[in-house]
């Protein structure tokens, strides 16, 4: 064994022995208890980060560890491949975005190789790749045949002079991001998938998800937003028309002193024709980006339209106005507006002096000023007529009753959920496989026809997608007769809603799931990935595995069994000002910092020129703040067990990572101290046997604590998942081995257990120094082979134990006790001991009390 860790030399070898031996190659073993584990995979940027890095290594000591258990672990990797990113930088470097990315896969594949990730290299794929979105197609048409697909017109980004769609990102201060010019609302064909229809199984399934997050959970909940409420007629004074509105909150209907309707209602359309100014303000909410998630903090602005809406229980007539924070795609299209208790529509209210009613009271009573802001809880009925005086609850009932017995409404179950709209007009995604015969009619591509290929060399302008911009690649036909393909392409979260299904699978060429397999590996065991893709890619996940389910290709109805959702890692940062005010940001790396004794920085410099920078604090490491620390360069410098050392030891897994270079370096210097330790030990030869009839209490002490840890870690590593307090218990069975005196062999031989102890607790988490050293310590497997500890209950039994002797409540002694020592020898024992003699000498002892295992106070005066 060499004297020294040299972390570059040891990596290579462990990582071409997993490769040689094909370690982390399985398949399907029925007799045998299946474990998946899958991080979140990650798009092909050009290089890892560091939360790639955490993600993946909390995912690597998982399935370790689950390994070491005996079962059968699949962990594969794969890449999210296609989107918006890669056109842009196909754009920027004048290369095609096929290129582009799979050219990053490679580098990105290399770092996750040098990180020792154990994954099933054999089940990689890409989600750009043909063999894996024929299939995804292929389940389109089928969703189409079955009822969940259709086609209607849906408002997006229009760029007047590129003359092209704009995702949300290329949309800056209301603006084209390469044009300039201002952004305009466009109806335009999309595709939707009725993710409605499953809204309610959703939200159900969710309670007994008890593996998950309750934070996710919850925002799932509200994401779907399940409502019960009342829908209702408002007529329009001297029309024959009608504003049909949703509500909540029946109970304040007699507190609506304005409708609202959206810019894009026939209502508002009507006014528009009749009067320029309200033309002129549709038309500028039209030529505005409004997302559901700005409602709340824009500015509040409308029209009148000059309609007049007729209350249904008071015949009162109430102004309609146009307002921008109504949209046509939720609900109605149009709100009846209650200033008194909704904020939103206070605000309005205020701004056009529109009358403001208290219809609830507080349930205590207390005094309220509306006009000052809304009172938005539940309470009880006033200013409203015979319902007076009944509580929110009550009133709900009864105002529904009364509209429904009228004809004018109805109860309804309202979801906040909107069926997925997954057409984009970028070129870099799977092409949606729908054409349009020379009649109009639109059907789907036939399965013979699959995969629709998107070309690879082309050329990006950055204004008009490649497959649009072609009137070639669109042209085909069906039973012998022209038609045209679908030039707009999936959303990428279709790719990555199926994509843990697939791994189970990746070359199966008969159909989109080979059951079999499938259903064995399924449902993921470990999903691991960050808290913000809760909502979206966890929710469409769950609900494409409900669609599998439902034509046949799995058999459960959830995707992921259990869910971590890590968090951020960070790092300071540092800035000086620019000629304009701005904030030049500085790289960390570039940074020279001054800190005091607790480690806090005092003073900072640029390396280059010495000059003073300033602190910008700690935030997420970020391209923005160029505080990015390259995993490549850790690697480099320290080794690649240092870099997933560190990161599993500085936080528990679900809360954010400060990133430390003092961390760094002392998680390496950890690694190298363990490296000493077994080269000490194993320099004396060979350690005997244990010998469990005769050890010393030294020695038991040690197996003891050899025991506890191994207890400890699996507690830590498979339940809690809290892998920094598993570290931080070896790190302590450590001091204590480096604690006892060997003199004897009997001594080798318990140092020998607690050092294969330690190097089996740690090697899921630091796999290649753990690879070499299990070998140095006499073993002729692979540590990677080895069964995990099992804690010996009988070495855990503490043979002594401390007892503290107090005196009338204050600490006199401390003394080493048998553990199994009765009451009586306990009290004669501290009664005897010199130190308590001192501070009970002319006394007398009223009270001896005993608490087992922790002290014995003597009561005297």
């Amino acid at each position: 064994m060499d004297e020294q860790y040299r972390p570059q030399e040891i990596e290579k070898k462990a990582q071409q022995f997993w490769e040689t031996n094909e370690t982390f190659s399985v398949k399907e073993e029925p007799g045998k208890p299946k474990y998946y584990c899958l991080s979140m995979f990650p798009y092909p940027s050009g290089k890892l980060h560091m939360g790639h890095v955490r993600n993946y290594t909390i995912g690597d000591v998982i399935s370790r560890y689950q390994r070491m258990q005996g079962k059968n672990v699949l962990q594969p990797m794969g890449w999210d491949a296609f989107g918006l990113p890669a056109e842009n930088a196909a754009v920027k470097n004048k290369s095609a975005p096929a290129k582009w990315t799979y050219a990053n896969i490679e580098y990105m594949k290399d770092q996750l190789r040098q990180l020792g990730f154990g994954y099933d290299w054999k089940r990689e794929l890409a989600t750009c790749s043909p063999d894996y979105y024929k299939w995804e197609q292929w389940f389109f048409t089928r969703l189409y045949e079955k009822g969940l697909v259709y086609k209607k017109m849906a408002t997006v980004n229009w760029d007047p002079v590129d003359q092209t769609v704009l995702a949300n990102e290329q949309v800056v201060d209301g603006r084209g991001w390469r044009s300039g010019a201002l952004v305009e609302q466009k109806k335009i064909p999309q595709w939707f998938i009725k993710i409605t229809d499953y809204a309610e199984e959703l939200l159900n399934d969710l309670d007994a998800m008890d593996e998950w997050p309750e934070q996710v959970r919850t925002m799932q909940r509200n994401w779907i937003g399940k409502s019960t409420g009342v829908e209702l007629t408002f007529p329009l004074d001297g029309r024959d028309d009608e504003l049909r509105v949703y509500t909540t909150r029946p109970d304040t209907l007699m507190g609506v002193t304005y409708m609202a309707v959206a810019a894009e209602h026939p209502l508002a359309k009507a006014a528009a024709e009749r009067n320029r100014e309200v033309g002129n303000f549709v038309e500028s909410c039209r030529n505005s980006k409004v997302a559901e998630a700005d409602l709340a903090t824009m500015e509040k602005q409308g029209i009148d339209t000059g309609f007049k809406a007729v209350h249904p229980l008071t015949q009162d007539l109430i102004p309609v106005y146009v307002a921008n924070f109504v949209l046509m795609d939720y609900g109605t299209g149009a709100l009846m507006a209650v200033p008194g208790h909704d904020e939103r529509d206070h605000e309005f209210a205020r701004k056009y002096r529109l009358p403001i009613k208290q219809v609830i009271s507080s349930r205590d009573h207390q005094e309220l000023d509306i006009q000052e802001a809304a009172f938005t809880e539940k309470g009880y009925l006033v200013n409203s007529g015979k319902y007076n005086g009944l509580t929110s609850e009550e009133a709900f009932e009864e105002i529904a009753d009364h509209l429904e017995k009228s004809g004018i409404g109805e109860r309804r179950v309202n979801y906040r959920l909107r069926d997925w709209g997954v057409s984009r007009q970028r070129y870099w995604g799977a092409p949606i496989p729908m054409m349009t015969l020379e009649d109009g009619t639109e059907m789907p591509v036939p399965e013979d026809q699959l995969p629709v290929r998107l070309p690879e060399d082309v050329e990006m302008d950055g204004v008009k997608s490649p497959i649009k911009a072609d009137p070639e690649w669109a042209r085909t036909t069906y039973n012998g007769q022209p038609a045209t393909l679908e030039t707009d392409t999936f959303d990428t979260f279709m790719e990555s809603s199926w994509y843990y299904a697939r791994f189970a699978c990746p070359d199966y060429k008969e159909g989109m799931l080979d059951p079999a397999a499938a259903n064995y590996w399924l449902p993921v065991d470990q999903y691991i990935g960050g808290i913000e893709h809760a909502i979206l890619h966890l929710l469409y996940a769950r609900f494409f595995h409900k669609l599998m389910r439902d034509v046949g290709l799995v058999e459960s109805s959830e995707p992921f069994k259990r869910l971590l959702c890590q968090g951020m890692v960070l790092a300071e940062t540092y800035f000086r000002e620019d000629a304009n005010g701005g904030k030049e940001w500085i790289s960390p790396s570039d940074v020279e910092v001054e800190r005091n004794d607790k480690g806090q920085p005092v003073s900072a410099r640029h390396k280059q020129d010495g000059q003073p920078v300033e602190s910008g604090g700690i935030s997420k490491m970020s391209k923005s703040k160029n505080n990015g620390i390259d995993p490549q360069a850790i690697i480099d410098q320290f080794g690649a067990d240092t870099v997933r050392l560190f990161i599993m030891f500085a936080a528990p897994p679900e809360q954010s990572l400060e990133w430390s270079d003092s961390g760094v370096e002392g998680a390496h210097r950890f690694i190298r101290r363990l490296w000493r330790m077994v080269h000490e030990h194993v320099s004396g030869g060979a350690a005997p046997a244990l010998d469990l009839d005769n050890l010393t209490d030294a020695q038991r002490d040690l197996r003891r604590k050899t025991h506890v840890t191994i207890d400890k870690v699996s507690d830590d590593v498979s339940r809690r998942l809290t892998f920094n307090t598993a570290i931080a218990a070896v790190m302590e069975l450590l001091n204590e081995v480096s604690k006892l005196e060997v003199e004897a062999e009997s001594d080798r031989a318990v140092v020998q257990e607690a050092l294969d102890t330690a190097v089996l607790l740690l090697s899921p988490i630091i796999p290649h120094v753990c690879h070499s050293l299990w070998a140095t310590l006499g073993h002729n497997d692979a540590v990677v082979d080895a069964n995990w500890p099992e804690a010996d209950a009988d070495a855990m039994v503490r043979s002594t134990i401390q007892m503290v002797l107090q005196v009338n409540g204050k600490v006199r002694a401390k003394v080493d006790v048998p553990a199994n020592l009765p009451k009586d020898a306990l009290e004669a024992l501290a009664l005897d001991d010199e130190n308590v003699q001192r501070f009970t000498d002319g006394k007398t002892v009223r009270k001896v009390i005993v608490v087992p295992g922790k002290l014995v106070n003597i009561v005297a005066n």
